[in-house]
């Protein structure tokens, strides 16, 4: 590309990323409003994503979480976020840069984010990974809030292709950059 080019796409992706750690910062300074949960589709391979040998064998590609009930420890930065998450009934940490998320959902609002990697970070996919240890015990743990809002069920199970929640998933509208962009 050239230098006198404005890299408008990269712009507006940074920017929507940047909605997408606000929420996040919102959640952990204040809980989770209402309704509100998180459907967060990631890229596995990404530079910077951590998960235990287990998650990474079952998601090799992608994979989607669930905030919304049960979760720990969530920790947002300027560049990605970490959360405790159980799988399973096995608790596990999750790494998950910013940059690698392709798909962020809110379906108690019919909100998503549409999320592609940026032309610099396509070639950049297992370069960064992290092996995250499986067990809680073989990690530091961080002090930050816990939120647990005591609900029976547990609504951080990883979502598969086929899982009822696709359909729910379905009413809210992605919205993607390439919409925009001139043919």
């Amino acid at each position: 590309m050239p230098e006198d080019t404005i890299p408008y796409d990269d712009l507006v992706l940074e920017a929507l990323r940047g909605v997408v750690r606000s929420v996040l910062l919102r959640v952990l300074k204040r809980g989770m409003p209402g309704d509100h949960h998180f459907y967060i589709t990631f890229d596995t391979r990404s530079a910077g994503v951590g998960l235990s040998k287990r998650l990474k064998d079952q998601y090799p590609t992608e994979m989607t979480i669930v905030l919304q009930h049960q979760f720990w420890d969530l920790a947002v930065t300027e560049d990605r976020f970490e959360v405790r998450l159980s799988f399973n009934n096995i608790p596990e940490r999750l790494v998950i840069p910013f940059s690698a998320v392709r798909i962020f959902q809110d379906p108690s609002v019919h909100f998503a984010l549409g999320l592609r990697a940026s032309d610099g970070e396509m070639g950049k996919s297992d370069e960064g990974l992290t092996v995250v240890p499986s067990s809680l015990a073989e990690q530091e743990v961080l002090a930050l809030p816990h939120h647990d809002n005591s609900q029976p069920e547990v609504a951080t199970e990883a979502l598969g292709e086929n899982d009822e929640a696709e359909t729910e998933r379905k009413t809210a509208e992605v919205v993607s950059l390439d919409k925009f962009r001139k043919k």
